[in-house]
């Protein structure tokens, strides 16, 4: 009897899980509604049911999906392991999306289903990063065949049909690599989650990639490496299909995960099928979307992302200073295109979100602050949310350090760019660590928080939208001890949910401090709530609030804002300024030429 026939009538069990990680006190972090919705989880759930609906097991075998993102949901071990049990085992479990802090616990959660002979799968950004930049022994993927776990690298766009025959066969292959033939992105299923998962993010949001790959250098990403420096793209019609399936079950809002939106070719045609869908569809879109500093020079870019429903956009700032930017080969970010920029996307009342990297060559305590102060005098951003700089698997600062024999932590539950992993030059570990926590402090200060609300009302930025981030942003490293994207409402917690090695707390303990801890941290929460609530409301009401104007939101001076500290206080910033204004004496000369010869 062949195999396709022995399975026909079987129900192959596919359970996607897309792990959390541990917190520094050992416990998993998860939350009754999480901040950032699976991209990973998304696409894998959608390619999934494309399999199901294709039987790529053969005729009459149906392929259940379960999708779990641990953030938000308990991983039931007990239970999945007798869902496989009824099913003689038949099916699969596919980790996926596995970053490097989440390969830890990731290993953790496969051990049992390993040990009950359940097949599972990883794949991800640490086990295509690894395999990326470094050899196939490195940084933990030995535990992976000891265990028995196959390793998937690349994307599953057109290759999932395989490893899903290979499962049901129990001939699952130690490694699927793909990471040299990764796949258009094109007319293939789309991201797609049930509504009942969905549930489960804060604001019911999920999430989509319009395009992958990234064309810069930058040294400390693992996007260029991972998903290539070609970029590949989803055409408007893919777009609009996923628009519909969403707003088919009643979501709207999306968190578009290109790396760089800004440089999708298709973005004109995106951006127009959205604003018909807003406009004369009547579908009521609401997007985040990632771009670069140069984005306000593609003509109409920010006029049509407002249109399409933009209401935050993502920057990745990095840093104020262009010795940090050059040594991290951010080269495309230009200091002197920042205000300009930033100006651009508060003339359409968007919400500016920017990426500040602490740890960088040049940054010292004392640094990092004068360049935040500069940042809330002269930036019109509204959010910064800092990172320390990590040498991540599958980036070359990390390839560059393994080849070298430099120095890194080796638990990789910390490569989260929120704690220290690698030494630095000027700063020791405790001054860096130090001035990380600082940083948040320094920013959401009550007296800026109340100058971004005054810049908000003038300038037509949700206030009460603007309100919600600034309470999370400002409240999550000293409340939580954890980045803002791994938050979300209401910390969920078990005791028997530690990690392996760590000693089991008593119940009573346990339940009493969470308990506690619930109840202290809330009442901060709604008193910053209510302070901010206020003071807005406040600031509604003053006369001439409208006119508001201060330095970050005057208008760019004709010598591109030559007298800023922005641009005075580091020598990359003042090379920066003498350049643009060699470039504009040259230009205009060039044009004074051109008028003399015609």
């Amino acid at each position: 009897m062949s195999n396709s026939r022995a399975t026909v009538g079987r129900r192959f069990q596919l359970v996607l899980i897309k792990p959390s990680h541990y917190d520094d006190d050992g416990y998993v972090i998860r939350w009754w509604r999480a901040m950032i919705p699976s991209n990973s989880l998304a696409a894998l759930y959608g390619i999934s049911a494309d399999c199901a609906e294709r039987e790529v097991l053969g005729p009459g075998v149906a392929i259940d999906i379960v999708a779990i993102d641990e953030t938000n949901t308990r991983v039931d071990i007990p239970g999945l392991l007798k869902r496989f049990e009824r099913h003689g085992n038949f099916g699969l479990v596919a980790l996926v999306g596995v970053q490097s802090n989440q390969y830890p616990r990731a290993l953790d959660m496969a051990h049992p289903f390993r040990e009950a002979g359940v097949p599972v799968a990883m794949g991800g950004f640490h086990i295509s990063g690894c395999l990326a930049m470094l050899d196939d022994e490195a940084v933990g993927l030995d535990q992976c065949r000891e265990m028995g776990i196959s390793m998937f690298a690349g994307e599953a766009e057109g290759r999932l049909d395989d490893v899903l025959r290979d499962a049901a066969a129990g001939e699952l292959k130690p490694l699927y690599d793909f990471m040299k033939d990764l796949p258009g992105i094109q007319g293939t299923p789309v991201p797609f989650l049930p509504k009942t998962y969905v549930e489960h993010t804060l604001g019911l949001s999920t999430s989509f990639d319009a395009g992958r790959g990234c064309p810069y250098q930058c040294s400390f990403c693992t996007i260029i490496n991972v998903q290539g420096r070609r970029s590949r793209f989803r055409s408007a019609d893919d777009v609009e299909k996923l628009v519909r399936m969403n707003w088919a079950q009643g979501i709207h809002k999306f968190f578009i995960t290109d790396d760089n939106f800004a440089r999708n070719r298709e973005w004109e045609a995106i951006f127009d099928r959205l604003i018909e869908l807003r406009e004369k569809h009547g579908i009521p879109l609401g997007l985040m979307i990632q771009v670069d500093t140069l984005c306000h020079r593609i003509e109409n870019f920010v006029e049509k992302a407002k249109r399409a429903g933009v209401t935050r956009v993502f920057i990745g700032l990095e840093n104020v200073n262009p010795d940090n930017l050059t040594a991290a080969k951010k080269r495309q970010n230009k200091i002197t295109e920042y205000r300009q920029m930033l100006l651009a996307w508060k003339a359409e009342g968007i919400i500016t979100i920017a990426g500040y990297i602490l740890g960088f060559p040049a940054d010292t305590p004392e640094t990092i602050r004068r360049d935040i102060a500069i940042i809330q005098q002269e930036l019109p951003l509204d959010i910064v949310e800092f990172f320390c700089l990590t040498p991540l698997p599958g980036s070359e600062d990390h390839q560059a350090l393994w080849r070298a024999g430099g120095e890194m932590d080796a638990d990789l539950n910390i490569y989260d760019v929120e704690h220290v992993c690698t030494p630095h030059s000027r700063m020791s570990k405790a001054e860096w660590e130090g001035i990380y926590r600082e940083a948040w402090a320094l920013y959401y200060t009550p007296k800026h928080m109340h100058t971004l609300l005054r810049r908000a009302v003038a300038t037509g930025v949700p206030v009460h939208s603007l309100v919600k981030l600034l309470v999370t942003f400002g409240t999550s490293v000293p409340i939580e001890n954890m980045h803002p994207l791994q938050t979300g409402i209401l910390r969920l917690m078990r005791p028997s949910e530690r990690r392996p090695g760590l000693p089991r707390e008593s119940p009573l303990i346990f339940w009493s401090r969470l308990a506690w801890r619930t109840v202290r941290k809330n009442i901060i929460i709604a008193g910053r709530i209510v302070g901010l609530v206020l003071a807005a409301s406040a600031i509604k009401r003053e006369v001439g609030r409208a006119g508001y104007m201060d330095q970050a939101l005057s208008p760019v001076g004709e010598d591109g804002d030559g007298k800023f500290a922005l641009l005075t206080k580091t020598m990359g910033g003042s090379a920066a300024i003498a350049h643009m204004n060699k470039v504009a004496r040259l230009t205009a000369a060039a044009r004074v030429d051109k008028k003399l010869v015609t």
